[in-house]
């Protein structure tokens, strides 16, 4: 891989955090995105960039951490997918004002941006307002707001699963103390 100039990938890169909105708040998209890390190895021409060590993407509300992070996009120059690796890879965000942060923990965490879809495999975890969700592999689709979750076939997982795990805290009703 070649040393390129960071602004088309970069620029990318906002496109696609940006079209994460069905789990952010509506501002997160008009922020700027900053990325941390200790280097960086990014190839315009085949439209991959890759941050390591210790890799923090903040947009808004919307922070990835993980050891390495791969940004690929696709022939009209659009991101693709984002993976996150670490041990572990995490994602938070405020899906609305009234809301609380979503969190999400996975030794990978995918985004795959033309269909809107988080993919969090091995030791995956969604938390929100006390509620949690375990398994080996969870996928959402943030369009359509549904959340499939099993066994991560074809997959080495760290520490294996046989059963998902949820957590639903109940709902208060009016005039319950809380």
């Amino acid at each position: 891989m070649r040393f390129v100039n960071t602004l088309p990938l970069i620029f990318s890169l906002g496109v696609a955090l940006g079209s994460a909105a069905a789990w952010a708040l509506p501002s997160d998209r008009e922020k700027p995105i900053r990325i941390q890390a200790d280097s960086a190895e990014l190839d315009d021409k085949q439209g991959v960039a890759v941050y390591r060590g210790d890799v923090v993407i903040t947009q808004g509300t919307l922070k990835i951490t993980g050891d390495t992070v791969t940004i690929t996009r696709n022939q009209n120059g659009d991101i693709d997918v984002f993976t996150s690796q670490g041990n572990l890879a995490y994602y938070e965000q405020k899906p609305a004002v009234d809301k609380s942060i979503v969190k999400a923990y996975g030794r990978t965490i995918q985004y795959f941006s033309s269909n809107e879809r988080i993919v969090l495999i091995d030791r995956a975890k969604v938390v929100q307002e006390g509620n949690t969700f375990e398994g080996e592999k969870i996928v959402y689709d943030t369009r359509r707001q549904i959340v499939n979750a099993g066994r991560a076939t074809g997959t080495n997982v760290s520490a294996p699963r046989p059963r998902i795990d949820m957590v639903i805290q109940p709902k208060n009703k009016p005039g319950q103390q809380q």
